[in-house]
């Protein structure tokens, strides 16, 4: 089976940054895009951005282009999310999912690829002075 374990998250103070990681098992892992995606209190899953499957090529939502940035390492079975100038509407959990096509689109809707990929458990990140 597909498993997917993110971490990395925490309180930070706005302004600050966290990285998180998210390992991937049971599966060819280069064989799959990595997504993130986000949810917060009272509030929708939203994506926040993807890598492809040998890392040449990202996507990232408006919310966090130029304060986030994801990359992977194919070797650790590992895709990485830096997040710097973090803000209090960055807080969320956040969870990474494997999808074996690649698209520039972080769309959840019914029928999209990301809907069923394969999802991890999540990591909370809080942001907050």
């Amino acid at each position: 089976d597909v498993q997917l374990q993110a971490s990395g998250g925490g309180l930070v103070q706005p302004g600050g940054s966290l990285r998180l990681s998210c390992v991937g098992s049971g599966l060819t892992f280069d064989d799959y895009a990595i997504g993130w995606f986000r949810q917060a209190p009272g509030k929708e899953r939203e994506g926040v951005g993807c890598i492809s499957k040998s890392g040449s090529i990202t996507y990232y939502a408006d919310s966090v282009e130029d304060r986030f940035t994801i990359s992977r390492d194919n070797a650790k079975n590992t895709v990485y999310l830096q997040m710097e100038n973090l803000s209090p509407e960055d807080t969320a959990v956040y969870y990474c999912a494997a999808n074996p096509f690649f698209e520039v689109s972080l769309s959840l809707s019914d029928g999209s690829s990301w809907a069923s990929a394969s999802w991890g458990q999540g990591t909370l990140v809080t942001v907050s002075s």
